[in-house]
């Protein structure tokens, strides 16, 4: 019989069941596996809008999955113009197409390109300023649609439900880190297409040292 080792976290979940089963106490639900990742700058199109972009009848490419379920990288990027002539360039597409277009920028990027970008939550395009994007097929004025992302977590109902929360409420992310610290308001988006993730943008990523995390845990 080939011998198969235990990492920690088994370890301690068999010495937890096996002390549960000897004083019968019922096994506490497992904390469900948190995921957090930086959101850099990117946008999202509609088909019109890539079709002007990249040319007529184009699709998106995937380069890469992202963690949400059917989410994903495209090839394709852009560049992005601001009123003050500056620009960033290869600004990635995130796909699937949606019936919007939508820029999500972090504040040093919004004020490099000199846009009063406001903190909205992904789809309320309501008083926020446009851009001008430019593709290797053409150019494209959005009169709206450039944002600030709020900092939110994905949930399912069965994650809602072990921290306590519901769909709105706002909890609080802790990074342990050198330069760690808390980051408060975090937005719960709650779904049954969606996996524990909360996104920051590159800003608040880098204030909290998130690369070199020690420890990352949600309270309500």
């Amino acid at each position: 019989m080939s011998a198969q080792l235990l990492d920690h976290q088994q370890i301690e979940a068999l010495v937890r069941q096996a002390l549960q089963a000897q004083l019968g106490v019922a096994p506490a639900p497992a904390a469900p596996r948190l995921v957090v990742n930086i959101s850099a700058r990117h946008l999202h199109l509609n088909q019109e809008a890539l079709e002007t972009l990249f040319g007529k009848g184009a699709q998106l490419t995937v380069l890469k999955p992202l963690y949400q379920e059917g989410a994903f990288a495209a090839e394709q990027a852009v560049t992005v113009f601001g009123p003050r002539q500056q620009m960033i360039a290869h600004v990635r597409v995130l796909g699937p197409l949606r019936e919007y277009c939508q820029v999500e920028l972090a504040f040093t990027d919004a004020r490099f390109l000199g846009i009063d970008a406001p903190v909205r939550l992904s789809g309320d395009h309501r008083d926020t300023p446009g851009c001008y994007l430019v593709g290797p097929s053409g150019g494209l004025e959005l009169r709206c649609g450039v944002i600030r992302a709020a900092r939110h977590v994905h949930m399912s109902p069965a994650e809602a439900q072990y921290y306590g929360v519901k769909a709105g409420d706002r909890m609080r992310l802790v990074v342990e880190s050198e330069q760690g610290g808390s980051l408060e308001g975090l937005i719960c988006r709650v779904s049954g297409k969606e996996k524990l993730e909360v996104h920051l943008d590159t800003d608040e990523g880098n204030a909290v040292d998130l690369v070199r995390a020690r420890k990352v845990y949600l309270e309500k």
